[in-house]
């Protein structure tokens, strides 16, 4: 429901339709995203706000809805970034998404091999408007992003929590249980349990649909 609330402007889903990406400032809760999505639907344009909070504009955007955009949002504290930020911050996570859950043994991240220690906006580092912009570290998103994956594992693989732990490269389970529950306040066998009760009940109504497509009953 609030996905949908958010993400009313948008009429295409495609990627690659993207015209041109942008991220704020200091919004990081769902009241910030309500304003923006209402400033967004008062210029008229076709929009999608992402998972991770950028404005994605999805036909040409012109210079004067940009001003306004950001006059918009700078009266209640909220700084729309230029594109070259946007494209900075962008580049961050995905780098972090695509390493995170698109490798089968995950490397040592480190700032240096993400953004190289660019600066931007004079003295302010990338860092610093990373954090502005996502309400976190980019440590701490790379936490994130390592939980979400191995939630995924948990539900998806039949691995072993050591196994889980070597591929998101923690020295051992233990560090990956604690890490879990701190960020979670639930056990990787909280998700273990899950994932058995899902494919019971996957199971259950695959052999259900069977039986009605066959026109023989569970019962006989």
């Amino acid at each position: 429901m609030i996905s949908s609330m958010l993400n009313s402007g948008n009429n295409n889903s495609d990627p690659d339709a993207v015209r041109k990406k942008f991220y704020v400032k200091y919004m990081v809760c769902l009241r910030d995203k309500l304003l923006l999505k209402s400033i967004l639907d008062d210029q008229g344009i076709k929009y999608n706000i992402s998972a991770h909070g950028a404005i994605e504009c999805y036909e040409d955007i012109t210079e004067v809805q940009i001003n306004e955009i950001r006059k918009s949002l700078a009266k209640s504290g909220l700084i729309l970034l230029d594109e070259n930020e946007s494209k900075l911050i962008d580049r961050i996570i995905n780098s972090v998404v695509e390493v995170v859950h698109n490798s089968n043994s995950l490397p040592k991240l480190s700032f240096s091999d993400l953004i190289n220690e660019h600066l931007v906006s004079g003295n302010e580092s990338i860092l610093k408007i990373f954090s502005d912009v996502k309400g976190m570290s980019v440590l701490q998103f790379i936490v994130t992003q390592k939980i979400e994956r191995a939630k995924e594992l948990l539900l998806y693989e039949d691995l072993s929590l050591e196994e889980i732990a070597d591929i998101l490269h923690y020295k051992n389970k233990n560090l990956l249980i604690a890490q879990f529950k701190k960020f979670t306040g639930l056990t990787p066998a909280y998700f273990k349990r899950l994932r058995k009760e899902r494919k019971e009940i996957a199971d259950e109504n695959t052999y259900s649909f069977h039986s009605d497509a066959t026109g023989v009953s569970a019962y006989n």
